[in-house]
């Protein structure tokens, strides 16, 4: 877990980082009863091999709270200055504190007014979970900018006629690059061939970089690690036998029949749709399929020792509302988990006063 494993201000990433390492992390879990495996890959489990196990944890760690289903946050902004509103709820006399306030509006009708606030409101992926984007506009109106927002960790989608849907179903290890004139971004891993396109570990982490820079191609590999001097060189010396290392089914589409005396020219296109091959993307599968937004409120206009917002006063922020996004494979979690420790931690010592 290292800030390379992230897209965005890679310093400002670090500071949070340092503040609940993965060795923290999983002595936390454990605490509330939640052991985790090491898988080969080097990631991290429940032994229960149940989602479900972490939730159920978290949830039982907020049996001392008050937890408010079926209620939504419409808007947020600095408390007039005359007067309550009616049905205004405030904090206990034990809790108050001097300083600016916040008040939440709530579809209900009704009014939060507190001194601190966590925006924890995701970011605009699978919609249908609550992280519809609402936490932008939530940020923008406390006045802080949001950067170009847009899927990340997404499936994309090949033009109509490819021959990829046809291997619907086949996975292999590839590697794919980014390439706009130069290479933008090169990933190595399991590619999953789909009905639409492409899937899989690899081509998650390669779409935000190929959302990113409009105009540019997506390359790929089918034997990572060889170069078209190398492989030119192996088919040379071996022949059809390169192919060992793919799947038959795309070994087939790569290296059609069983050509054996292949002219130089026929040789070369071979070793090029093998190592330099065009993937045709025409879009992403758009953020109900994504797992991750990128984008966000800069960390420019947070306080990274607190989370605390530079733009309000007793608003701290966390998770995927920044504009952070992380490679597949926990990392996106490991940033959840850290910013919102932090900023709870802040948040819970804040005393309302500007200065604090």
């Amino acid at each position: 877990m290292t800030p390379d494993d992230f897209n965005g201000n890679r310093n400002a990433i670090a500071k949070v980082l340092r503040t609940f390492t993965v060795e923290e992390t999983v002595a936390w879990f454990e605490s509330m009863g939640v052991k985790l495996k090491r898988e080969e890959t080097g990631k991290l489990f429940p032994v229960t091999d149940r989602a479900r196990t972490v939730v159920d944890a978290l949830l039982r760690e907020c049996e001392s709270v008050e937890v408010r289903t079926n209620h939504r946050v419409l808007t947020c902004h600095p408390e007039r200055e005359r007067g309550t509103w009616e049905g205004e709820r405030r904090e206990s006399p034990a809790t108050a504190h001097p300083g600016p306030s916040l008040t939440l509006g709530m579809t209900d009708g009704s009014i939060i007014r507190t001194h601190r606030v966590i925006l924890a409101m995701g970011g605009k992926s699978v919609p249908k979970t609550g992280s519809d984007g609402h936490g932008y506009a939530v940020a923008q109106s406390l006045g802080h900018t949001i950067t170009p927002i847009f899927p990340a960790l997404v499936p994309l989608i090949v033009e109509d006629g490819h021959w990829i849907p046809t291997l619907s179903g086949t996975s292999c290890e590839v590697e794919l690059s980014v390439v706009a004139g130069k290479v933008i971004a090169r990933e190595r891993g399991s590619m999953l061939f789909t009905h639409f396109g492409i899937s899989g570990p690899v081509a998650l982490d390669v779409s935000r970089h190929w959302i990113a820079s409009p105009g540019s191609q997506l390359l790929a590999n089918f034997l990572p690690g060889e170069t078209f001097e190398s492989l030119d060189r192996a088919i040379l010396a071996e022949g059809r036998r390169v192919l060992r290392r793919l799947p038959d089914r795309l070994a087939s589409v790569l290296w059609p029949g069983d050509q054996r005396n292949l002219t130089k020219e026929e040789r070369r296109r071979i070793v090029r749709a093998l190592v330099e091959h065009p993937i045709p993307i025409v879009r992403d599968r758009g953020f109900d399929y994504a797992e991750v937004t990128a984008g966000g409120v800069p960390l420019s206009e947070i306080d990274l020792a607190t989370m605390a917002s530079r733009r309000c006063e007793g608003l701290f922020l966390c998770g995927e509302i920044l504009d952070v996004d992380g490679k597949i494979g926990g990392y996106n979690f490991q940033w959840a988990w850290a910013s919102g420790r932090l900023a709870g931690i802040s948040a819970a010592k804040y005393s309302g006063n500007p200065s604090s």
